[in-house]
């Protein structure tokens, strides 16, 4: 499967705005996220694949490389191959300014022993999601349910039939090439059973115990995989809003996995049901806000009477939390879980966010305002 030479306008502009603050950009996102193709779409750059031994010897002396092509835009793809990656980094962020440089990989910056330093401050950071809503008719297909069962990924969404083996072969190189160079984890076996299980209960509730017996581990063991998961962005951990009072949950979170094409192949979805699309859709709008508002805390709200907020998005200049309620069809709004929210936080916008809302349009119920919009207009009402 080859992925069309499609021009991404949305993340190409993310990058020169990010060129603008600092020379050095990190660009993380799940293996065939589009980073490879993102990258070798900018004019001008060149590219550099770090797999290849010819382009790490010639990096070998950091210094000696970046005189060579200093003024340049540059690719370093998976530069997690190197010996000391965060070395040329370093160099080029403080001694070679006029040089712009995309650096990718698998994992945020910083969770394995090769990165031993950070970069703080003289990086920016780009997470490459799934392919965004607007996207989907760039790649060719419009139908939210192909989105669905094919997912985001590219190759996977372009493909003709439902890619079955693609999944597979994903997880098997995702472990070969991203869990075993980076983490050195043991238990293939442990860590897959785990990774399986979130996808299968994906957007539940997440107690660590529950998978220690499936996946014969200690607690301590599945916290760790959870954070390598959190880390590669394979699993998104949507933390608990709260100031906490008696009534909140305060510690337990909701795990989604990353792509609503693996959710339906663990889950043997091969044809989606009525009943399939609501989860589906909620993990849709969380990819969204996650590509969308990319510096926005996203959490959710529960109470141990089960009332339950989907989205809460706070940030320091916006201090009334604000609610998103995703519903595959409007109508099935049911308004019983905002107004407990809304009863300890009075203040702030409440959304349901449906796919068959043309118009937007505000209800108001036991005196809480809320509108009801599609993706394209949450989006543009949230410009935090």
């Amino acid at each position: 499967m080859e992925t069309l030479p499609i021009i991404r306008e949305f993340w190409i502009q993310r990058i020169f705005s990010c060129w603008k603050r600092r020379s050095i950009i990190w660009l993380s996102g799940v293996r065939r996220a589009g980073k490879t193709s993102l990258c070798q779409s900018i004019k001008g750059a060149e590219y550099f694949d770090c797999e290849l031994p010819r382009i790490r010897y010639m990096m070998e002396d950091p210094e000696m490389f970046l005189k060579g092509v200093n003024g340049k835009t540059l690719i370093l793809d998976e530069i997690h191959r190197l010996p000391n990656p965060s070395e040329l980094l370093k160099i080029a962020a403080d001694h070679f300014h006029s040089t712009k440089i995309i650096a990718t990989g698998s994992s945020t910056l910083g969770t394995s022993n090769k990165f031993q330093d950070t970069l703080a401050g003289r990086k920016e950071r780009i997470w490459l999601t799934p392919m965004l809503f607007h996207e989907s008719g760039e790649f060719g297909n419009t139908k939210l349910e192909h989105r669905f069962l094919y997912g985001g990924l590219p190759p996977f969404f372009l493909s003709d039939e439902f890619p079955e083996y693609g999944f597979q072969e994903w997880i098997d190189s995702y472990w070969a090439k991203d869990i075993q160079e980076l983490f050195k984890l043991e238990k293939r076996h442990s860590f897959q059973k785990l990774v399986e299980l979130l996808l299968v209960q994906s957007g539940g509730l997440f107690e660590a115990t529950k998978f220690t017996a499936p996946c014969e581990v200690s607690r301590n063991t599945i916290m760790n995989y959870l954070a390598v998961l959190e880390a590669t962005h394979v699993a998104h951990v949507i933390r608990p809003f709260n100031t906490h009072r008696p009534s909140e949950i305060v510690s337990a979170p909701k795990v989604y996995g990353f792509d609503t094409g693996f959710v339906c192949y663990y889950r043997g979805w091969f044809q989606l049901r009525p009943e399939d699309c609501g989860i589906l859709w909620e993990h849709v709008v969380l990819n969204e806000l996650q590509g969308q508002l990319h510096r926005a805390e996203i959490r959710y709200w529960r109470d141990k009477r089960d009332h339950e907020v989907d989205f809460i998005i706070s940030t320091k200049r916006q201090i009334d939390p604000i609610t998103i309620e995703c519903k595959w069809k409007m109508a099935n709004f049911d308004p019983a879980n905002l107004k407990a929210f809304r009863h300890i936080y009075p203040k702030g916008e409440n959304f349901v966010v449906a796919p068959d809302v043309t118009e937007s349009f505000t209800r108001e119920y036991f005196g809480i305002s809320v509108k009801f919009v599609n993706l394209a207009q949450l989006l543009e009402s949230l410009q935090i």
